[in-house]
C-alpha cells in the first residue's frame, strides 16, 4: 500500500515539474516573441531606408515594403558624384576634420577638468563645480552670435577652427560631469599608493586613472562622435564654401529648391553611408560603452 501512495505521489511531482517546465518555456517563448516583433517594428524605418536606396522615386513614394521590385545601385553611384564639383568624398574628409580634433579635444580637456575637480582642493571648488554644471542648462543659440563675432573678428570665418576650438575649454560640461563621478569611484588609495611609489600628479593621471578611465572616456568619444557628425547648425553658420562643406551640409544641399525633381533615391543612400562610421564605431565599442555607463572605475 505504501508503495502505492509513494508511486502517486512520484507522479504528482513529476507532473508539477513538467508542468512548471512547460510554464517557464512559454513564458520564455512569448518573451521572445514580444521583442522580436518589438525589434522588428524599431527596425523596420532602418530596413525601409536600405530598400528605399535602391528604389526608384516614383517607387519609394507609391510602396511601403521594404524589398525594392529591382536592384539599382545607380542612387549609390549618382549620389556619390553629386551635381557640384565635389564628391561625397570631399565632404566625408571635411567631416573627418572637424570631428577627430573635436573628440581628441574634448577627451583632453575633459579629463583634465574633471580631475581638478575630482582630486585637487581648489580654492571655490563648489562654486566653480556649479557654474560648470550651470552652463549645461544654457541653450547653445545663446552662445552663437558672440562666437559668430569673436570669429569674425579673428578671420576665422569658413574654416573648421570655429567647430572644435571651444572644446580646448572643456566648454562640454556633460562630459566634464560623468568624468567627475567616475573619478569619484575610484578609491584615492590608489593616489596615495601611487605617490608613495614616486608618481607626481601628472604621472598619476596618465598612469594610473586613465587606464581605470578607460570605458568613461570610449563614452566621452562614442557621444562627442555622434553629436559632431549630426551637428547642422555649427557648420551652416560658420562655413559658407561649399568645398568645405561636412556631410550634415552636403545633404542638405542635395535637396533642390528650384523646383525641379528632387532624387530622394539619391539621398536616402547617401544618407545611409553617412551613418556607417557612426554605426561601426559604436558596434566596436559598444562594450567599453555600456561599461562606462553601468561600471565603477575600478577593476577587479
Amino acid at each position: 500500500m505504501n508503495n502505492i501512495i509513494d508511486g502517486r505521489d512520484l507522479i504528482i511531482k513529476n507532473r508539477g515539474f513538467q508542468n512548471k517546465k512547460l510554464n517557464i518555456l512559454f513564458n520564455s517563448a512569448l518573451r521572445y516573441i514580444i521583442l522580436t516583433v518589438g525589434a522588428i517594428i524599431m527596425l523596420y524605418p532602418i530596413l525601409w531606408l536600405i530598400g528605399a536606396s535602391f528604389k526608384t522615386n516614383n517607387e519609394i513614394f507609391t510602396s511601403i515594403g521594404i524589398i525594392p521590385k529591382t536592384m539599382n545601385f545607380s542612387p549609390y553611384i549618382k549620389g556619390w558624384i553629386t551635381q557640384t564639383q565635389y564628391t561625397f568624398t570631399t565632404y566625408f574628409i571635411n567631416s573627418f576634420k572637424i570631428v577627430i580634433p573635436k573628440v581628441i579635444l574634448t577627451v583632453f580637456s575633459s579629463v583634465i577638468t574633471a580631475y581638478a575637480f575630482s582630486r585637487f582642493n581648489i580654492p571655490y571648488k563648489n562654486l566653480l563645480f556649479s557654474a560648470l554644471i550651470s552652463t549645461m542648462f544654457l541653450p547653445q543659440i545663446v552662445t552663437r552670435i558672440p562666437l559668430y563675432l569673436l570669429f569674425k573678428q579673428v578671420n576665422l570665418l569658413d574654416t573648421f577652427v570655429p567647430l572644435y576650438a571651444n572644446d580646448i575649454f572643456a566648454n562640454e560640461a556633460f562630459f566634464v560631469f560623468l568624468l567627475i563621478q567616475f573619478f569619484r569611484t575610484i578609491p584615492k588609495e590608489i593616489d596615495e599608493a601611487a605617490v608613495i611609489d614616486g608618481c607626481n600628479s601628472f604621472e598619476l593621471l596618465i598612469k594610473v586613472l586613465v587606464p581605470n578611465l578607460k570605458p568613461a572616456i570610449i563614452s566621452v568619444i562614442l557621444f562627442q562622435f555622434l553629436w559632431s557628425m549630426d551637428d547642422f547648425m555649427g557648420p551652416l553658420i560658420y562655413i559658407s564654401s561649399v568645398g568645405n562643406y561636412p556631410v550634415s551640409l552636403a545633404l542638405r544641399m542635395a535637396i533642390d529648391n528650384t523646383g525641379s525633381i528632387i532624387q530622394w533615391n539619391q539621398i536616402i543612400a547617401m544618407s545611409l553611408i553617412a551613418l556607417l562610421p557612426s554605426i561601426i564605431l559604436f558596434l566596436s565599442a559598444q562594450k567599453y560603452f555600456v561599461e562606462g555607463i553601468v561600471t565603477t572605475g575600478l577593476k577587479g
